[in-house]
C-alpha cells in the first residue's frame, strides 16, 4: 500500500476496493484460497452513481466544462426518473458517472459530509477554472501547489448541486476521471477492511496517475459524517462473484459492514448483482460485467 500525508494531519490512502455477489454457499463455507484468489481477480472500477437535482443542468456542466460525453440516457416516466451515463470514454474501458434525477421526489437533495469529491486530471487547469468562474461556477480552491514549492497543481470546484471536483494538472491519462474520495472515521479499520482482502496497491495498476483509484481520507478529530442522499454507490466488476463474496464476507465478520442486496441474477440484463455496505457504511454494487441496467441508478 502507498500512503500520502496531506497538510493539517489528513491522511489519504489510495487502494483497491473489493466487490461481492454473496451466495449461501460462499457465506457458510468460504474457499481456503479465496484471499489468494482475490489478488489475482481482474477487477475494474466501472461507475459511481449519484443523484442530481436537474439532470439537464448537470449534463451541460459536465460536458461544457469538464469535457465529458453523454454515453447513454433514458427516461422512465412510469416512475418519474431520468438516468444518464456520462464520462470521458467508453464504459467498457473507463470509469464513468451514473446520474439519476427523481422528478417527483419530495425529499430535498442532500449531499451530506461523508462523500468528499471526485478527481479529474486536465492538461489546462487554469483555462478550465476560468471557464467555470465566467459561467458563475463555484471555485472553492484556486489552482496552485499542494504546498509552497510543490510540483502538483490542483484546484477544487463545485458542480451545480454542490458535488466537489478536484482538478489536477497532469499529462494526458487514459483515465481522466482519476479518483473518488470518501471520508472515513477510523482509517485503520477502513484500511484493514479493504487491504486484507484486496490487492494493496493504489488502484488497478502500478501507476495511480494512469488509472482510477479510491481515496479514503481520515480527518483528525472528526468522528461522524452524514451520508445524505446524493452519492449512491460505486460499481466494480469481478471475474467470480462467489469467490469475491467469500472474501468480503470475512471482512464484514471481522470489521463490520452489511450485505444489503442478496445475490441473484437480474433477468433483464443477464448478469448477477449484489451489494454491501463497508465498515463506514459506503455502498458497493457488484455486477459481473460493466453492462448493467439503467434501473440500478435509481436505487
Amino acid at each position: 500500500m502507498k500512503m500520502v500525508k496531506y497538510q493539517h494531519l489528513v491522511y489519504c490512502v489510495l487502494l483497491f476496493i473489493s466487490l461481492i455477489d454473496l451466495s449461501t454457499a460462499a457465506r457458510s463455507n468460504p474457499p481456503d484460497d479465496v484471499l489468494e484468489w482475490v489478488q489475482k481477480d481482474d477487477r475494474r472500477f466501472l461507475r459511481a452513481n449519484i443523484r442530481v437535482g436537474d439532470i439537464n443542468r448537470t449534463i451541460k456542466f459536465y460536458t461544457e466544462f469538464f469535457g465529458m460525453k453523454v454515453l447513454r440516457r433514458k427516461d422512465f416516466p412510469e416512475v418519474n426518473i431520468s438516468n444518464a451515463v456520462i464520462g470521458f470514454g467508453s464504459e467498457e474501458t473507463q470509469f464513468v458517472l451514473g446520474l439519476s434525477q427523481h422528478h417527483s421526489a419530495v425529499d430535498k437533495l442532500e449531499l451530506g459530509t461523508a462523500f468528499s469529491h471526485f478527481g479529474i486530471t486536465t492538461q489546462d487547469i487554469y483555462t478550465m477554472v476560468e471557464k467555470i468562474r465566467a459561467a458563475g461556477g463555484v471555485i472553492t480552491r484556486e489552482p496552485g501547489p499542494v504546498a509552497p514549492g510543490g510540483t502538483t497543481i490542483y484546484a477544487f470546484v463545485n458542480d451545480p448541486d454542490g458535488y466537489s471536483f478536484e482538478l489536477i494538472l497532469r499529462p494526458p491519462s487514459p483515465e481522466p476521471l482519476n479518483h473518488m474520495c470518501l471520508n472515513v472515521v477510523d482509517i485503520d479499520r477502513s484500511i484493514d477492511f479493504y487491504e486484507k482482502y484486496t490487492v494493496a496497491m493504489v488502484g488497478y495498476g502500478s501507476n495511480y496517475t494512469q488509472t482510477t483509484v479510491i481515496e479514503l481520507k481520515y480527518n483528525f478529530n472528526v468522528t461522524e459524517y452524514t451520508k445524505g442522499n446524493g452519492y449512491a454507490q460505486v460499481a466494480i466488476g469481478t471475474d467470480d462473484v462467489y469467490k469475491s463474496a467469500a472474501a468480503v464476507e470475512q471482512a464484514i465478520q471481522e470489521l463490520g459492514g452489511k450485505i444489503i442486496r442478496p445475490p441473484g441474477p437480474l433477468p433483464i440484463i443477464g448478469t448477477k448483482i449484489t451489494a454491501f455496505l463497508d465498515s463506514d457504511g459506503f455502498e458497493t454494487v457488484n455486477p459481473l460485467s460493466f453492462s448493467f441496467c439503467f434501473g440500478f441508478l435509481s436505487l
